[in-house]
């Protein structure tokens, strides 16, 4: 269902279902799929690649262009799995030409005021608390949770399963598995939420105990 109060450029792939509130807007170049729910007043433009049974509320802006001196207009794209929730007043930049797409996994939950900046490449299953910032070109991996008001630096990684407190400043790569905490940033023990899910590394896994180790 489609609201007449919002706007739709003719051009742009909506799938049959999706339901679209009004004073939202949707560019040309925007895919949106099946069982989506796209609020009021949201803005999704040029290069934006929304999955299947996505809810995102009001006042977000998808697919911005890069707040980047090096974006020079070339065609780039933001990607967002199915059944992510991107929640009010959330900002994601699409990519520039270092990766040429921004990337937000599957089964995600973006809080408001949450900002992903151009190039980031966040996996599966993610949450990010409210006013957590991603600076451009990061690596996220699947199941990493970011409390609120993280800043993360431009270029970091963050590993799957890790676990970032809030108000952490990160300017360093974060291994996964573990809790990083404190000003300046360092190990704060294991995610033993993390450990004690089906399929995990145990802390006898030498994999795991050099993941740890890296960051001690």
């Amino acid at each position: 269902m489609i609201q007449p109060l919002s706007y739709i450029h003719p051009d742009a792939q909506i799938a049959h279902n999706v339901v679209i509130e009004p004073f939202s807007t949707i560019h040309k170049d925007v895919v949106i799929g099946e069982g989506t729910w796209i609020g009021s007043n949201v803005t999704i433009m040029d290069g934006a690649r929304i999955g299947k049974n996505c809810r995102i509320f009001p006042g977000a802006i998808i697919s911005g262009e890069p707040q980047d001196l090096k974006f020079e207009g070339e065609i780039t794209t933001a990607e967002i799995g199915d059944n992510t929730t991107i929640r009010e007043c959330v900002t994601i930049n699409r990519g520039t030409k270092d990766r040429y797409r921004t990337v937000i996994g599957k089964n995600c939950l973006i809080q408001a005021y949450s900002h992903i900046a151009h190039d980031c490449f966040v996996g599966d299953n993610c949450i990010f608390s409210n006013s957590s910032t991603l600076a451009g070109h990061i690596t996220v991996g699947d199941y990493v949770v970011l409390a609120g008001m993280v800043a993360v630096h431009q270029f970091c990684k963050i590993g799957s399963h890790a676990f970032v407190t809030g108000g952490t400043l990160v300017r360093k790569d974060v291994p996964p598995y573990i809790k990083a905490a404190r000003e300046p940033i360092t190990y704060a023990g294991i995610n033993s939420v993390a450990c004690a899910a089906e399929d995990t590394p145990t802390s006898k896994s030498m994999k795991f105990r050099i993941s740890t180790e890296y960051y001690s």
